[in-house]
């Protein structure tokens, strides 16, 4: 039985931020949202509302930083680099300022539509020189993801999970380290997000027929753990990348980027957004309909094996039943 978290980042954030005063939370009037609500409410000689303003919430806080202080802004992914893309660079990055920006409902995980769907967001950020890029799996990452963004020299961007979070992993974020799940010699999938759940429930079916899975799960994406890549990568039969992102220039994009580098010909197939904006709807829905369930993951290891693998979906191990809406959230915004 997984254990389901509520709410982690709200904790981790209090923990991590009451106690060193020169850490400043900013929201961009999604307070609740973010789960920084409570933060405001008792610490708030360190929050700052910058209103539904993000280029200016950007160069404010790119301002705090070169001022010494350490500012942690905190909006939904898609208006970190959207709409103040501008900002982001000149205030930002180019100067290197130890700005952490939190971004919530990544990719699909929002029934919000294209006008909440960051799908994108990683193959911008990773593209931005000086920039670090962080993806929460479970709630053990979002817990201690925060730590690892402070300890970075320069600008990051995490794509962080918030509300009911199952917990997969026992051991905390570690910087530019891929996870192993499970060794196996035929197939090597890397999962990053949510996805990371949607391989789990995979993995008993796949064992069942014999399968033998490497499973990685991915929270650094820029940089990347290319060296752990390429161990596991070696006398594969093929690999399969799953990400809550758009396939071109995320996750999929930098495993074939190495793979072509080094010469290793290993066929890849990549699973996530195939060039199309998702449409509103709950996640689950959207992870079937779109590709990034499961089923789509066996899919994807029986044609690499050249073999029907026949999985029902009620095969797949249930880690937890998904409602469309957030309890915290009626509206699921």
């Amino acid at each position: 039985m997984v254990e389901i978290v509520n709410r982690p980042y709200a904790r981790a954030f209090e923990d991590f931020a009451s106690s060193r005063p020169e850490v400043l939370c900013l929201s961009a009037d999604l307070t609740s949202s973010c789960e920084v609500d409570g933060f405001r409410d008792r610490y708030p000689d360190q929050f700052l509302s910058l209103g539904m303003a993000e280029q200016n919430m950007l160069s404010f806080a790119g301002g705090l930083a070169m001022q010494g202080f350490r500012p942690f802004v905190h909006t939904f992914s898609v208006f970190l680099y959207r709409r103040p893309y501008d900002q982001l660079i000149n205030s930002i990055a180019y100067s290197n300022r130890k700005v952490r920006m939190m971004g919530f409902l990544p990719g699909i995980t929002t029934p919000g539509g294209i006008t909440h769907q960051a799908i994108e967001d990683i193959s911008v950020m990773r593209a931005i020189p000086n920039m670090t890029v962080l993806e929460t799996g479970d709630a053990t990452e979002v817990e201690s993801v925060l730590e690892v963004a402070d300890s970075i020299d320069g600008p990051v961007y995490v794509r962080v999970l918030r509300g009911e979070v199952p917990r997969l992993f026992s051991t905390p974020f570690e910087f530019n380290r891929l996870r192993t799940l499970s060794e196996g010699g035929d197939i090597l999938v890397v999962s990053s997000g949510v996805c990371t759940e949607e391989a789990l429930r995979a993995a008993g079916p796949l064992k069942n027929r014999g399968i033998g899975i490497h499973h990685l799960h991915a929270s650094t994406l820029k940089p990347f753990d290319r060296d752990g890549l390429l161990k596991a990568a070696r006398g594969k039969k093929g690999i399969v990348t799953l990400e809550n992102h758009t396939i071109n220039g995320g996750l999929g994009s930098l495993v074939a980027e190495i793979l072509a580098e080094e010469g290793l010909g290993i066929r890849l197939r990549r699973l996530g957004l195939e060039d199309t904006f998702a449409h509103g709807a709950s996640k689950p829905y959207l992870m079937k309909k779109y590709g990034l369930d499961a089923s789509a993951l066996t899919q994807a290891i029986g044609n690499l094996l050249g073999r029907a693998l026949d999985i029902a979906d009620p095969e797949f191990e249930a880690v937890r039943l998904d409602t469309v809406h957030s309890v915290q959230k009626a509206e699921a915004l």
